[in-house]
């Protein structure tokens, strides 16, 4: 008969039970995901933000007062009647509707000028940073070049060459120097040599598409962040003109709104010229108007582009 087997009794783990650390008050602690917080730089853009908004608020306050209440009340602040809507009627039919002509001069040169300034930067910049040639370096220094020129400096030789051509007093006089941009082909080479991968090329032309279709159907969707740009830029640029048409043209039928709001300016400041000052303010702030929607309605390109090239990286 065997012995009954002895298993000894389990000695019991000790276990130290640890008090919780006490927690810190979140008042004084930054969460390590959001950002730091500058008051001197906070402050330095609310300056920014107030001086460049400061002209806008002017101008909207001043539009809607009548001539009277221009040369009396303090500039920002409303006074008197509320005549905005009279202010643009009147300023629209004044001089037989003179305003809308200047109007469509302006749309002219711009979807002329800075579309097609817009086109041929986005064709150079792209051939310049996807394709190898002889002289490349020579185009790179003279584009340079141009954007370092202003173009102030180049407004009484291009003058004297469109008087040898019979160009002056037309429009081609505006449009065409509008067309050459150095700084957005300068801006579409950089952002193509960055946007558009090589090797997407390379397959589609192994996949037999030609250079055209290469450039249309795979480069152009990569470009369009790139293209909103420059194309406001230039269309900035073209509205905002002055000089230029200021030097071509002297018949006021084909006067952008630069000039034709500098006519009636100079027209209120002669004696019995005082009338038309309200105008004069009125139409500037239609015209500032068009640009204010045009980057509103561009800006979400910009906001796609930064998102698809987060994803990229």
């Amino acid at each position: 008969m065997s012995a009954p087997s002895y298993t000894a009794p389990r000695t019991p783990r000790r276990t130290t039970h640890r008090a919780p650390a006490p927690r810190r008050s979140s008042r004084g602690r930054r969460p390590a995901d959001r950002p730091r917080r500058s008051v001197l730089l906070t402050a330095l853009m609310g300056l920014t933000a107030l001086y460049a908004l400061m002209p806008l608020a002017w101008l909207v306050i001043n539009a809607t007062k009548t001539q009277r209440s221009l040369l009396d009340s303090f500039g920002l602040w409303f006074s008197g009647d509320f005549v905005l809507w009279d202010n643009i009627t009147r300023t629209v039919t004044y001089d037989d509707g003179i305003f809308v002509r200047w109007f469509l001069n302006t749309l002219l040169y711009v979807v002329v000028g800075a579309g097609g300034a817009t086109f041929l930067a986005v064709l150079g910049g792209y051939g310049l940073a996807k394709f190898d040639f002889t002289g490349k370096r020579a185009v790179f220094a003279t584009v340079i070049g141009a954007v370092a020129v202003p173009a102030t400096a180049l407004a009484v030789p291009t003058f004297l060459m469109f008087s040898e051509l019979g160009l002056t007093d037309t429009p081609w006089a505006v449009i065409i120097p509008s067309l050459i941009s150095p700084f957005g082909l300068y801006l579409m080479w950089v952002f193509a040599a960055e946007a558009v991968p090589t090797e997407l090329l390379e397959a589609a032309r192994m996949d037999g598409a030609g250079e055209l279709r290469t450039f249309f159907r795979v480069a152009l969707p990569l470009l369009g962040p790139g293209i909103v740009t420059v194309l406001l830029f230039t269309m900035v640029q073209t509205w905002n003109n002055y000089f230029l048409p200021l030097v071509m043209i002297k018949n006021p039928d084909w006067y952008p709104l630069t000039l034709g709001l500098d006519a009636w300016n100079a027209q209120a400041s002669t004696a019995g010229g005082t009338p038309v000052f309200d105008l004069v303010i009125t139409g500037s702030l239609m015209t500032i108007v068009p640009l204010i929607v045009a980057f509103l309605l561009l800006q979400r390109y910009w906001q796609s582009g930064l998102a698809a090239g987060s994803v990229k990286g």
